[in-house]
């Protein structure tokens, strides 16, 4: 995620036209020579204190190009960005609830904004998500969890632990309404709604293989065609 900056160098001995020696003069010899400097130190920068926390860390991070920094349990992971075929599932969910979102005045992300988990500020990206237009902020980057109505995970090879059983109980603990599992990686791919979430879990799971139509509870109340992401 760094760029090379290309350095154009030029020999101080390219060009010897009119190259005269230098003559040091008898006076100059005897010159005393002084004692060369050291270079002069830079201004010491403003005393701030490290980090010490995985929170305190992911405040500190500037935006990575290609990378994913979230804070799960206490732990700050950082994890690569999505292939195209999980964006694009990302995607096709993201159209299909635009009648959704344009009934019930809602707005959605996907993949791209943080969610704080009130209680631990935890910070979890989700890979979909569904929020009222003037969902409540944690600063200027991140929305609170209390705001969201819907999130959507999609598995993949090395998210399997994380996206089926870790985020679900994390979702379900911040009482977010529903939770949408996306699993191509399953055998044969599947489609999972969790909902009515309760003392860190969720209640009601609907489970379909995926291509076959799949409904998703109020507030969303929707009937999602599972086949967009095959």
């Amino acid at each position: 995620m760094t760029d090379d900056i290309p350095w154009n160098t030029e020999s101080a001995f390219s060009d010897t036209k009119g190259y005269r020696p230098m003559v040091m003069t008898a006076s100059q010899r005897s010159a005393p020579r002084t004692a060369p400097q050291p270079p002069a130190q830079p201004a010491a920068p403003e005393d701030r204190p490290l980090p010490r926390t995985p929170r305190e860390i992911f405040e500190s991070l500037p935006p990575i190009r290609g990378l994913r920094a979230e804070v799960i349990d206490g732990n700050l992971i950082v994890s690569s960005s999505a292939t195209p075929r999980h964006a694009r599932i990302a995607r096709c969910l993201s159209r299909a609830l635009i009648p959704v979102e344009d009934k019930n005045d809602w707005e959605s992300f996907s993949g791209d904004v943080d969610i704080c988990v009130e209680g631990p500020r935890d910070t979890i990206v989700p890979d979909y998500c569904l929020v009222p237009v003037d969902a409540p902020l944690w600063g200027d980057r991140e929305i609170l969890s209390s705001g969201l109505i819907l999130v959507a995970e999609i598995v993949s090879p090395g998210s399997m632990e994380m996206d089926r059983a870790t985020k679900p109980r994390i979702y379900a603990g911040c009482g977010i309404p529903i939770m949408l599992i996306v699993d191509p990686v399953a055998s044969p791919p599947a489609v999972t709604v969790l909902s009515d979430p309760e003392d860190g879990s969720y209640r009601t799971m609907t489970h379909t293989e995926m291509g076959k139509p799949l409904r998703i509870p109020s507030p969303v109340d929707f009937d999602l065609d599972t086949s967009i992401f095959l």
